[in-house]
């Protein structure tokens, strides 16, 4: 087995051709939007949509970190209901922007599988969050320690989600102006 890298993106793509959005139609379509729903051209709605759900997911957990070292847990248990749910509201506006960006990604494509696994991940922590909630309702005067745990495992898979989505559009380009737009502001005059 040799340590020597494989072949770089000139050797793959051939001597002198540049990755462009002409050469690449799909990645060109992909920075469009579906619908001005979505956001306008290089300034799509999802990454501002998704602050509300991540913001009011995490602020519950520092709710419940007070309420699992306050005497009385009350007020910091009703917080924390009330944050989940303002989060799994933000997260339903979230998820329909971010069909909305996914649906313009090419199927069959490494961006397309990271968009479905950022797709399954994000799906599964509203379910656990949901569940959470449900059990916080049962028992409202506390934290209880099953829904607290609901709500830490749904927040590690939001910080991969997050890795996931930040790959998408920072390595891929997904929904973000082409090169040429972006050196638009770069140049001097």
């Amino acid at each position: 087995m040799s340590g020597a890298p494989g072949p770089g993106p000139e050797q793959r793509l051939g001597a002198g051709r540049e990755r462009t959005g002409a050469s690449f139609p799909a990645m060109r379509a992909a920075k469009r939007p579906r619908s001005i729903v979505a956001g306008p051209y290089g300034h799509p709605f999802h990454p501002v949509a998704v602050t509300i759900p991540i913001g009011a997911w995490t602020s519950s957990l520092v709710f419940d970190l007070l309420g699992l070292a306050a005497d009385d847990p009350a007020a910091f248990a009703a917080g924390s209901r009330l944050l989940i749910a303002i989060g799994l509201v933000g997260a339903v506006v979230a998820s329909v922007l971010g069909l909305l960006d996914m649906s313009r990604i090419e199927r069959r494509t490494p961006a397309h599988r990271t968009a479905l696994a950022h797709l399954a991940i994000n799906t599964t922590a509203i379910v656990l969050f949901t569940l959470g909630l449900l059990v916080r309702l049962v028992d409202a005067g506390r934290i209880p320690l099953v829904a607290f745990g609901l709500s830490l495992v749904a927040a590690a898979g939001l910080s991969v989600s997050g890795w996931l989505g930040g790959k998408l559009s920072y390595r891929w380009g997904v929904r973000v102006a082409d090169e040429q737009t972006q050196r638009e502001g770069f140049e001097t005059a």
